[in-house]
Order: C-alpha cells, then sequence, then structure tokens
C-alpha cells in the first residue's frame, strides 16, 4: 500500500478544506465550472471520475470468472451481502437516522439527499482498493479476483434496478434515464474499455506492460479523486459554513453501517468455516464501497451541489481509516480460522 493510499484520509481531509476555502473565496469560478454540463453530467467531474474508474477496471481479469466453482461458499457469502442484505441496511440507517433521530436537525429536502447519498454507496461494492485490503490481509489473490470481476458484471445489470427501487421506498423520484445513462457512462463503458486495454497490453500474458500501464496510471486516478472533493466541496462551501455538522451526522450512520456490515460477513465466514485468506478478502468485498461510482451517479442524478453529492464525498472520508482498522482486526484474529 503506497503513500498515498495509506493517508488517503488524510488527502480527502485536505482537499475537503481546500474545497471549502476556494469554494467560499471564489464562488464565480466554481460556478463557471458547475455550468459545464449537458443532461445533467458535468463535463469536468466526469473526466475526473473517469480518471478514477478506469484504471480500476483495467486490473480486472474476466478470464479469471472460469474459476468460479472453486470457491462457492465465499462468493456466495460476498454476492448475497452485497446485492440481498448491504443496500437494504444502507437504506433502513439512512432512513431511521435522517428521518427519525436527526429528524429536527435536518431540514426535509437535505435528509433525502443524504439517504439518496447513502442508498447509492450500499448499491455499489468496491473494485479496485479490494485488493488492497486483500494483499494487507494476506489474503488468496486470485480468490479476490474472481470475485471482484463477479461483482463487476453483476454491478451492469444489478445497479439500477435496486438503486431505483430502494431511492423509490424512500419517497425520492427516480430519473430511470439518467440513472440507466449513468451506469452504461460510469459502469459498462469503462469496463469494456479496461477489458479492451488489458487485452492489449497483456498479449504475452507476463503483465510487464500492463504493470507498467497501472503504475503510470496510479497517480491520475488519486488527483482525480482529489481534484473531485475539492470540486465538490467548493460547490457544497455555503452550505458546509452555515451546516458544518452535516458531516459529522452523514458519517455516524455510515460507520455503523460499515462495521455491521464487516461483523456479519465476518462472523458467517466463521461459521461456513473457510480459510482465512478466503474469509478477510470476502469480508472485506463484502464492507467497502465504490464510492467512485457512487459520487458519479450522484451528481448525475442529484446535482452537483446536492446533499447526495456530499454524503457520497463524507463516504470517502469515512472508508478508508474504518478499513484500516478492519484490516487490524482480521490480522488479530486469523487464529479463528482453520
Amino acid at each position: 500500500m503506497g503513500l498515498f493510499e495509506r493517508y488517503l484520509t488524510v488527502w480527502v481531509g485536505l482537499a475537503i478544506i481546500g474545497g471549502v476555502i476556494a469554494g467560499s473565496v471564489a464562488p464565480d469560478i466554481f460556478a463557471t465550472v458547475a455550468g459545464l454540463e449537458y443532461a445533467h453530467v458535468n463535463f469536468v467531474i466526469a473526466v475526473l471520475i473517469w480518471l478514477m474508474i478506469y484504471p480500476m477496471m483495467v486490473q480486472i481479469d474476466f478470464s479469471s470468472i472460469k474459476d468460479v466453482g472453486k470457491n462457492p461458499k465465499g462468493l456466495a457469502l460476498t454476492l448475497v451481502i452485497n446485492w440481498l442484505i448491504k443496500p437494504f441496511t444502507m437504506a433502513l440507517l439512512g432512513w431511521l437516522f435522517f428521518k427519525v433521530i436527526f429528524a429536527s436537525w435536518v431540514d426535509p429536502q437535505s435528509a433525502q439527499e443524504y439517504i439518496a447519498g447513502m442508498i447509492l454507496l450500499g448499491v455499489a461494492p468496491c473494485t479496485a482498493m479490494v485488493f488492497v485490503w486483500s494483499q494487507m490481509t494476506k489474503g488468496d489473490a486470485n480468490y479476490t479476483l474472481v470475485q471482484v470481476s463477479i461483482n463487476d458484471v453483476i454491478m451492469i445489470f444489478a445497479f439500477a434496478p435496486i438503486a431505483g427501487l430502494l431511492l423509490g421506498a424512500t419517497d425520492i423520484h427516480v430519473p430511470w434515464n439518467t440513472l440507466l445513462i449513468s451506469v452504461v457512462l460510469y459502469v459498462l463503458v469503462p469496463l469494456i474499455a479496461g477489458a479492451l486495454t488489458r487485452k492489449a497490453l497483456d498479449r504475452r500474458d507476463d503483465h510487464s506492460k500492463l504493470d507498467g500501464f497501472l503504475s503510470t496510471m496510479k497517480p491520475w486516478s488519486i488527483a482525480g479523486l482529489l481534484a473531485t472533493v475539492v470540486l465538490l466541496f467548493g460547490f457544497q462551501a455555503q452550505t458546509i459554513l452555515s451546516k458544518p455538522q452535516a458531516i459529522v451526522l452523514i458519517a455516524i450512520p455510515l460507520l455503523i453501517q460499515t462495521y455491521g456490515i464487516f461483523a456479519i460477513a465476518y462472523f458467517l465466514a466463521k461459521k461456513f468455516k473457510l480459510p482465512h485468506n478466503e474469509a478477510a478478502p470476502a469480508s472485506m468485498i463484502a464492507t467497502s464501497n465504490f464510492f467512485e461510482l457512487a459520487v458519479a451517479v450522484a451528481i448525475s442524478l442529484f446535482g452537483l451541489h446536492s446533499g447526495a453529492a456530499l454524503a457520497t464525498v463524507v463516504g470517502v472520508l469515512v472508508e478508508v481509516p474504518v478499513m484500516l482498522s478492519l484490516v487490524w482486526f482480521a490480522n488479530r484474529t486469523r487464529h479463528w480460522f482453520a
């Protein structure tokens, strides 16, 4: 895990501070950038999101899907949690906190948008950072690759229906055209581009050109993430300065969701008697989120200045330190598994 990944929370925190300061000092610049959009897709943000997502998709080797039957218990565990449990618990926690517990502190419109952002996080299982968490827990690399590949294929078909169902269930109007376009733009197209790039670079199957390309792209991917955070918080600067407690309120249910889902996955992995090098990455995949996709879709559906976009970016801030704490826990409990 490199310097930037290890201290990603620090960089995101600095990007948040920089964005808020820049947005309050030079609001006209951010207003100009916000105006560069078509059909709710901001061109600048779209480029930055692609910088984040495309290198991740290049890492996926879809030929590994042929090995799907070798570890059926771990795969079943992850798929059930990712697609049948986690999105619904996230929606429930969002509703519970912003419609009940925090109802007197948050206006109804903002509450709806925060819930929407949380739902989008819950419906997007992690893609790239899972490889880091798996490596840090000495997970089976091939097994992790199969898990991620299967989840990405399912995401193409399941993300929009589940997101639409849950957004509708919380009384949020769902613009289906925009949601489907977002899935095509930020999942299907980069997935195809990543697969074609991998095939072109790895013809000899020695990974040398591929590894070199990924090393070159990594700084750009991180720069895209940080620039997106700066812009989002610059757009939200006035709201944040007037309501700084919003970030804390959003973070509380996100923390409960993350630790709770990991506890469920890790407990079931032990019950299923998975070896630790499968149990740890399976639990990490079930726990973490594809926050880049969630950010992109939140912007497309609700706009750059929305509470939904803010909630997904808070997900970035929360995820890395929480996942590092879970890596530590998984490594300390290795003896629990055969």
